[in-house]
């Protein structure tokens, strides 16, 4: 069995074996938990998602590459593992063409925070490496997860359409589209290949679906792994088959791609490379991922100042101690407090971070002033993102979702 085809099984209850234990970490691309208060264990999960960690030899080879800084969120290791990155890069050393692809699946009428992070990053990857992007809206798989109607699914998706421009993309560089509306003759050719080679008990084993679950579920796999490959985009990438993409995503939409990457060679199509994130910790603390389903566990990106304030204040888990005089002796921990883990994925200044961390860790800092520290960080991330969703038109929509203005001459 090959490192792509890793046993991991997870059914859509959220119920996930291994081939011998149950784990206390669930991570499926239907639900994520642990019992730690420290989150899951990413090093098991590497090994366990056959993985590989991504490590400062890369961390440094990116930013020698591009001569660019390299992002806060790859400096402090939130972006902590890959398939296959080193392929891209050498692609991107001699000059060889590739792609981005990502994606999200619309459940709420804003993104929050958690559904920012690979958005952001990606926007990062896009500056450095000059490339196409895709973006996939899953609006189908929502209607088939979910109670929602295709109107209800599709409805929010172009919200998030929206919020997703708002976080700066190259509109001359950037595809988005839905799979309702985007289901053209070569992207379906693509998604017939795919169901063609993988077989129902390779799904089952990956995604363990049962035979209660509806058809559309277990055909959907093939319409996530269709846009890994350019043959899905020929009037973008001029009819070539052969053009790999670089993904970036919450490392619990790995099962997908792990499908897409065996299927791959049988295809004849280059196999997807992919950068991984962990999870943004909800409020309430790290044994979950922020959670659309629940809007206590998230800050939105359409939260006003106030409910960012309120919402960190009331609900954000802390690593302080019970009393003042106990704080001040012990100090509190940053592994497991909330206010400071936002800080890590949104704070910018490595220097300021690493000193609230010592102050906190020694006590000096109080988890009231920790929190205001990430109240304010908070505030202004959602408050430049609204003002840049308020210039997002109808009009700008239409730029991002024509995909007869991206062509390229590879």
């Amino acid at each position: 069995m090959s490192s792509d085809q890793v046993s991991v099984s997870s059914n859509h209850n959220g119920v996930e074996k291994t081939n011998e234990e149950v784990d206390e970490d669930i991570v499926t691309p239907w639900n994520v938990s642990t019992t730690s208060v420290k989150g899951v264990d990413y090093d098991k999960l590497i090994v366990k998602f056959g993985c590989k960690k991504l490590d400062q030899a890369l961390v440094d080879r990116i930013e020698n590459l591009t001569g660019k800084p390299v992002h806060p969120m790859l400096r402090r290791g939130l972006f902590f593992a890959h398939r296959d990155l080193e392929y891209i890069l050498d692609r991107f050393e001699k000059k060889q063409p590739f792609f981005l692809y990502t994606g999200r699946g619309p459940s709420s009428g804003a993104l929050h925070l958690g559904h920012l992070i690979p958005f952001m990053f990606t926007k990062y990857l896009q500056e450095i490496f000059d490339v196409p992007l895709i973006v996939q809206m899953t609006d189908d798989e929502k209607f088939l997860w979910k109670d929602l109607t295709s109107e209800q699914s599709k409805k929010m998706a172009h919200e998030n359409i929206k919020d997703i421009i708002a976080v700066g993309f190259d509109p001359e560089k950037t595809f988005i589209f839905c799979n309702t509306e985007y289901m053209c003759p070569a992207f379906y050719q693509t998604v017939l290949k795919v169901w063609k080679v993988v077989t129902n008990n390779q799904a089952r084993s990956i995604f363990g679906f049962s035979g209660e679950d509806s058809i559309g579920k277990a055909a959907f796999p093939a319409i996530q792994a269709a846009p890994c490959f350019s043959s899905s985009f020929p009037q973008i990438f001029n009819g070539r088959r052969d053009i790999p993409c670089l993904i970036p995503c919450a490392i619990d939409q790995d099962p997908y791609f792990r499908m897409s990457r065996d299927a791959a060679p049988r295809l004849n199509f280059p196999k997807p490379t992919l950068i991984f994130s962990s999870f943004l910790p909800a409020l309430q603390g790290a044994q979950t991922k922020m959670a659309a389903s629940d809007q206590n566990t998230c800050i939105y990106i359409d939260d006003s100042p106030k409910n960012i304030k309120n919402k960190i204040n009331k609900y954000a888990f802390s690593g302080g101690q019970a009393t003042v005089e106990e704080h001040r002796k012990l100090g509190g921990n940053c592994d497991v407090d909330i206010s400071y883990q936002f800080l890590k994925y949104f704070m910018d200044d490595d220097d300021k971070l690493e000193e609230i961390r010592k102050k906190y860790s020694s006590g000096e800092m109080l988890t009231g002033e920790l929190k205001k520290e990430a109240i304010e960080v908070i505030q202004k991330v959602v408050a430049d993102l609204q003002e840049r969703r308020k210039l997002v038109t109808d009009e700008t929509v239409n730029t991002f979702t024509s995909v007869h203005k991206l062509q390229y001459n590879y």
